[in-house]
């Protein structure tokens, strides 16, 4: 991508060499983005869920000392926030949705505390409407390229358009309809929901990337195809597979890699938020 002399975002906090933070607990916000590089590396949800729900301490300073790269990470993330809200704030204008409220991005390193609990890495960014803040701990991009060989600025750039997806969800408040609901189902059908608002999700960041490339003329040769290899290797049906060797249908959350890439490019190819209501689809028409 071609962000030289952009804007950054000024709506950021740099927790980054701060640790620990608060009671903890999992709000279901975290619930749906959390476990990502945890299945990956065969660990069990449960874990992750049981070190989220006890207490944390105080957050206090550690010896952490960014790396050019962190901080080179750093700088991008706020330059693709700052597009995120061009784009969104113009986006809402221009289609009646009202003014758009833009999200805070929380830099953070290990731990920090959230409204929706303890946020940690292993669960990869996420996104907690109860706060309206996107957290990233930034060693997740290379985790993404180690771990999953999907690399390159705009396949980190759909990783947080993705979690400003979530965010513009809650402020049209489909995300807070969508959690009534789950919290209403047995485990099995709120997976089926959780699909949708991920795959929901896919869309809006492919409708960022279609106005990004419109407006700003930043994408390169191969920078489509960073974004929709990762979104490829992000499905639960790979994961799964990669982590234990098959995979287990009824407790996708995210949607499998195929629905996670057509979404994606249906967003980017249309621009068009009309097109993009995943609730109102059969299982088989995601």
């Amino acid at each position: 991508m071609k962000l030289d002399g952009r804007r950054e975002s000024s709506n950021v906090e740099d927790r980054r060499g701060l640790s620990g933070g608060g009671k903890a607990g999992l709000g279901l916000g975290g619930i749906i983005i959390v476990g990502l590089l945890t299945l990956l590396m065969g660990g069990d949800l449960g874990d992750v869920f049981k070190a989220v729900s006890q207490n944390g301490g105080f957050q206090t300073e550690t010896s952490y000392e960014p790396t050019a790269e962190n901080e080179a990470l750093a700088k991008f993330s706020r330059q693709i926030l700052a597009s995120t809200e061009d784009i969104w704030g113009q986006y809402f204008l221009d289609n009646g949705l009202g003014t758009y409220k833009a999200p805070t991005l929380v830099l953070y390193t290990g731990s920090t505390s959230t409204a929706c609990g303890q946020g940690q890495a292993a669960m990869g960014p996420f996104y907690c409407s109860a706060d309206e803040k996107l957290y990233i701990d930034l060693s997740f991009f290379s985790s993404m390229k180690r771990q999953l060989g999907a690399d390159g600025d705009f396949a980190y750039a759909y990783v947080i358009a993705h979690e400003v997806g979530h965010h513009v969800q809650h402020l049209l408040g489909t995300l807070d309809q969508a959690h009534k609901q789950m919290a209403r189902m047995n485990t099995a059908d709120a997976n089926r929901v959780s699909v949708r608002i991920e795959l929901q999700a896919d869309f809006y960041a492919g409708i960022w990337g279609h106005y990004e490339s419109a407006l700003f003329g930043s994408l390169e040769d191969g920078d489509l195809e960073e974004a929709i290899r990762c979104a490829s290797v992000i499905g639960d049906d790979y994961l799964q597979k990669k982590s234990q060797g098959y995979a287990v249908e009824e407790s996708f959350t995210h949607g499998t890699a195929a629905q996670r890439m057509r979404w994606l490019k249906k967003g980017l190819s249309t621009g068009d938020i009309r097109q993009g209501n995943t609730f109102e689809l059969k299982d088989n028409q995601l």
